[in-house]
């Protein structure tokens, strides 16, 4: 017979984003509170953009706006109001005095010269994938301003370096929702169950496999990569490994983090300098990354080695299963 607390009818919902914060902050650099708010913060802008995402079809909010944003990109709809909520959200949560987006080109300053916090974010990767219903992610960064409490942040506090950040995550809307962040300890991920309106531990302590036998990256441009990296290739499918990229970088990392696998994005003639940004799309995805046993690259370079110059600044990468890393550099 069941006891009423072991009922299968009435099993425990799990472990909150919320709890888990409050219990593991011990873990945290600067266990004051503030952190812990921010990320809540960030995860109450992601329920904001899960809701605006599920029903962006029905009230007009897929396709472009016909305008670039800094990058040179078309600005989706969505990519805009995904800006605005994480704007919105972390001012008013009061935690952040400036923010870099991959939308803007300058620092968003908050208001808030006493908040101890900056956050390098892309609001939205991969949104031209709406359209079709594919998987999309947020990803960001968090760092302990360096400039004095107080006083106006600088481009300073943004360009430390990928080592000082104090924490990095992800959140992808897919199937799912899931939370993926850490704080420079154990890699954890939250689904968010949208009957709750709550993020809860789904994927305690994420290790990712030491290799695999999944390759992704843009095939189409394969005949442009140095000859090392299209011997690697090559390689790849002679060994009859699964080929999968679906250029949404958010689902293409949190895919191979699972179940192990390599990410590239090779430098080409259009793109010497590689094409994904380092502070907001690299960096963070590194810090996680290597916290979860995987490696994070160029060709000469850990990713987080890379002392930063600019804000929007693009790199290479190679990125996910130790050994399959390992594999790609040994031919260079």
């Amino acid at each position: 017979m069941h006891s009423r607390t072991s009922h299968p009818l009435a099993l425990p919902v799990g472990t909150t984003l919320d709890r888990y914060i409050m219990n593991r902050q011990y873990a945290f650099a600067y266990a004051t509170g503030e952190l812990s708010q921010l990320l809540r913060d960030i995860a109450l802008a992601g329920k904001i953009i899960n809701r605006e995402i599920n029903r962006a079809g029905l009230i007009d909010l897929t396709g472009g706006i016909g305008a670039q944003n800094v990058q040179g990109e078309n600005q989706q709809k969505l990519d805009v109001i995904a800006d605005i909520r994480f704007e919105r959200a972390l001012k008013n949560g009061g935690e952040v005095c400036a923010i870099i987006s991959e939308e803007e080109e300058e620092i968003i300053f908050t208001g808030n010269n006493h908040a101890k916090y900056v956050v390098a974010i892309d609001p939205l990767d991969g949104s031209s994938n709406i359209d079709v219903n594919v998987s999309i992610g947020t990803i960001f960064s968090i760092y302990r301003r360096v400039t004095p409490i107080g006083t106006e942040p600088t481009m300073d506090d943004f360009l430390q370096g990928g080592h000082e950040q104090v924490a990095a995550g992800y959140i992808l809307y897919g199937s799912s929702t899931i939370l993926v962040y850490t704080t420079g300890h154990s890699v954890n991920g939250f689904t968010y169950d949208a009957s709750l309106g709550e993020f809860i531990l789904s994927h305690p302590d994420l290790q990712s496999p030491a290799d695999g036998t999944i390759y992704s990256c843009n095939d189409g441009n394969a005949d442009l990569y140095e000859e090392p990296v299209r011997a690697y290739l090559a390689d790849c499918r002679k060994k009859q490994y699964t080929g999968r990229y679906i250029g949404s970088l958010v689902a293409d990392f949190h895919r191979n983090l699972l179940k192990g696998g390599i990410y590239l994005y090779p430098p080409t003639p259009k793109n010497p300098e590689g094409k994904l940004r380092l502070l907001y799309e690299c960096y963070p995805l590194a810090f996680i990354a290597e916290r979860a046993g995987c490696r994070a690259v160029t060709r000469t370079e850990s990713i987080l080695d890379i002392k930063p110059d600019s804000v929007h600044q693009r790199t290479p990468i190679f990125m996910g299963a130790p050994k399959m890393v390992d594999d790609l550099l040994s031919r260079f």
